[in-house]
């Protein structure tokens, strides 16, 4: 088999399937953000539509509409919130997890990275309607929150339907992508670098901040995006434990299709999804590829 035939054995199924399942239902979504609404949903006839001054069914009134209500701007700019919470949340608790890991003995690794992706292995959201009951005013956990409140004089929070649930559900969620990449080059540190820190004087904490944090920055970046992308797109974790103030952009857009039925506001709103997901994707990559100084 010759070289050429080899490359494209290897290369063609990925780029076949993503031209099938991201190219072409992008390009798909593009065309439907430029066209007119039908009468009772779903796209009008691209041709034929009875209006002169229509080119072919095309029009810019979805982005218009987009661009000249603020209220979606703002929706946005919750959701980059509610995403950007949970990135560093997850951070937060995936970090000291995989550094763990990656330092444990080698015999338990395995059992410990199965034990992080082992949530996988339930449906989703069977996993986020268990945390309705976890969350419920009637559950003990709910309980035991609100009576610690009430030690110190402050009333009973409501957790189930509001953003702490939202936030929770989120985390939960999210927190195995976050612990993968990190784990994944935290194992490859060469613990010689530590020692040498050692031997040149560097504590704990200095030997942290000035040796592993830098050099695990690719698996932070790489970590933020899987988190960050899916988290800031997500609609059904809303849905489920989060209130009429917690609709983000997912939310709005499944809406749109599925209620509405206004698939080109649908559409348009996909499409910047989709673009700032592209872009944030990039950034990552972008600061991955950069060497820690």
């Amino acid at each position: 088999m010759s070289p050429r035939a080899q490359k494209w054995l290897v290369t063609g199924p990925p780029l076949v399937y993503l031209l099938l399942f991201f190219a072409i239902p992008t390009l798909i979504m593009v065309v439907a953000s430029f066209r007119y609404a039908g009468d009772y949903g779903g796209l009008a006839p691209l041709f034929g539509s009875g209006d002169p001054d229509e080119l072919a069914g095309l029009t810019l009134e979805s982005y218009q509409r987009f661009f000249g209500d603020p209220i979606y701007l703002e929706l946005f700019g919750k959701s980059f919130v509610y995403a950007g919470v949970t990135t560093v949340a997850c951070l937060a608790l995936a970090y000291p997890l995989a550094l763990t890991i990656a330092r444990s003995p080698k015999k338990w690794r395995d059992l410990l990275v199965l034990l992080v992706i082992l949530p996988f292995w339930s449906n989703f959201l069977i996993r986020v309607y268990a945390w309705m009951i976890i969350l419920g005013p009637q559950s003990a956990f709910a309980r035991g929150f609100n009576g610690l409140l009430a030690l110190f004089g402050a009333g009973p929070v409501p957790l189930l339907f509001s953003p702490i649930a939202v936030l929770i559900g989120l985390v939960y969620v999210h927190l195995p992508f976050m612990v993968l990449p990190l784990y994944a080059n935290l194992e490859k540190h060469d613990p010689a670098l530590l020692d040498a820190a050692q031997d040149l004087g560097a504590r704990g904490w200095a030997r942290f901040w000035r040796v592993t944090f830098p050099l695990s920055l690719p698996g932070v970046y790489a970590g933020a995006a899987l988190v960050f992308i899916p988290a800031l797109g997500i609609f059904a974790i809303p849905d489920i434990l989060g209130g009429t103030d917690s609709i983000l952009i997912g939310n709005l857009i499944k809406q749109q299709f599925l209620d509405s039925r206004d698939w080109p506001f649908g559409g348009t709103l996909s499409i910047v999804l989709t673009a700032i997901a592209i872009a944030a994707a990039g950034l990552a990559a972008w600061f991955a590829r950069r060497r820690p100084q």
